[in-house]
């Protein structure tokens, strides 16, 4: 019964021919669970159906596209949109789900729909879906389900995630040039080290002299990569199997990574107030959708996308939910700067937190976009002095026995 029930509410797509009410003949193409729900649709449009079957499928399979949360936050958007221009949510979302681009976004979009026409909340529709819609979507929607005010909250949620992932995007442009240029690196210098230097080395044998030192060490290198080049590999496939195994396991291993990579310079501190940004928006997003203060820093915890930050955020929580206030909880912990703790008490002494929250998630994202551009206006000289002198140094290693022959020979 389960397995039947799961297949009749998930959409497929449907090829139909009908004629309308003019008698002019139409076709199209329908998602739906079933035939019958794509007839009863196209007669409610005023269409008479002809011909209705599944439409066909490539032998290959169809090419689902992922589901990112920059399609969580469109749909977040044009939800809101619908529900404010006073579109029922039923029909809100057969709208949304049936114009987005995304295959898989409208199969779980509709898949929503069908949970909400058969009686369920949408916040309970949204919590059968936890890979996309995590605690703290659904609770900022229960607020709004439970204050009435759902279509605010939707738009809070898109503007939230547009940020969040903006943060994201920032942080990996600062990660990522740096990353692909010393692998290309590597790659290079392995390529020059186990192919090309043995051929020098044949041409060197042939002039009956010692090498220079330095060119002696590299072939010796060259040997050696040569020689283990799978002994290599395997010790790099080997690590990055216990290190991914360490970092699913293991959260006191993620969390001192996560220290060392807060400490490291430049880097570090990017990360320090990419989080901080992100605790900073995530908590009064939450705050102004009215969730208690304590509730709301458990969902926190898990959006600041640093271990370190997240085991102080639910350190904090335990501290607040004995009565402490929000500015001591957070000076406790010694990861919040200064300005961070005083905006807060202000807001706290005020009553306008989520305002004072906004304040300093708006500077600290500004800060991380300075950093990231500043990070890599150091970064290309540095990366390109790393590559002359490393690449640079093979080719010296390599000729200073033609100098050397050559100065004999002068002689």
């Amino acid at each position: 019964m389960a397995v039947a029930a799961k297949n009749k509410s998930k959409p497929v797509v449907f090829a139909w021919e009908g004629t309308d009410k003019r008698g002019a003949k139409i076709t199209g193409e329908s998602r739906a669970a079933s035939i019958a729900l794509v007839r009863a649709d196209l007669r409610r449009q005023g269409i008479t159906p002809a011909k209705v079957k599944k439409k066909a499928v490539s032998i290959f399979g169809p090419r689902k596209k992922k589901i990112t949360p920059k399609d969580i936050a469109i749909f977040s958007r044009q939800l809101a949109t619908m529900l404010n221009a006073g579109v029922p949510i039923v029909q809100a979302f057969d709208i949304v789900g049936k114009g987005h681009e995304n295959p898989s976004m409208q199969d779980l979009i509709l898949a929503v729909k069908a949970d909400v026409e058969g009686g369920l909340s949408l916040t309970d529709s949204l919590k059968r879906h936890p890979l996309y819609f995590d605690d703290l979507f659904c609770n900022l929607v229960e607020a709004g389900e439970q204050a009435g005010v759902l279509e605010t909250l939707l738009d809070k949620i898109a503007t939230y995630k547009e940020k969040t992932e903006s943060i994201k995007g920032k942080i990996k442009k600062a990660l990522f040039y740096p990353a692909a240029v010393i692998g290309i690196a590597v790659l290079v210098t392995s390529i020059i080290m186990i192919f090309v230097i043995p051929q020098f080395e044949q041409l060197f044998a042939g002039f009956g002299a010692d090498l220079p030192m330095f060119t002696q060490i590299v072939v010796k290198m060259s040997h050696f990569m040569s020689a283990w080049w799978w002994a290599i590999l395997l010790s790099l496939a080997a690590f990055g199997y216990v290190f991914g195994n360490a970092w699913r396991r293991s959260r006191s291993f993620r969390e001192a990574f996560d220290r060392i990579l807060l400490k490291l310079p430049v880097i570090g501190n990017i990360l320090n107030k990419a989080a901080i940004a992100r605790f900073s928006r995530t908590l009064a997003t939450m705050f102004t959708a009215g969730v208690p203060l304590v509730e709301a820093l458990e969902s926190v915890a898990g959006a600041t996308g640093n271990v370190v930050f997240s085991s102080a955020v639910l350190r904090m929580r335990e501290d607040v939910a004995t009565g402490q206030a929000l500015q001591l909880a957070m000076k406790q912990q010694k990861i919040f700067p200064h300005m961070v703790i005083q905006m807060v008490a202000i807001g706290e002494e005020s009553g306008a937190l989520d305002t004072m929250l906004s304040k300093v998630a708006d500077f600290y994202e500004e800060e991380v976009d300075n950093a990231v551009d500043a990070m890599s206006s150091l970064l290309e000289p540095l990366i390109m002095v790393i590559l002359g002198v490393l690449i640079g140094g093979l080719v010296i290693a390599m000729y200073m026995p033609i100098f050397k022959m050559g100065s004999v020979i002068m002689s």
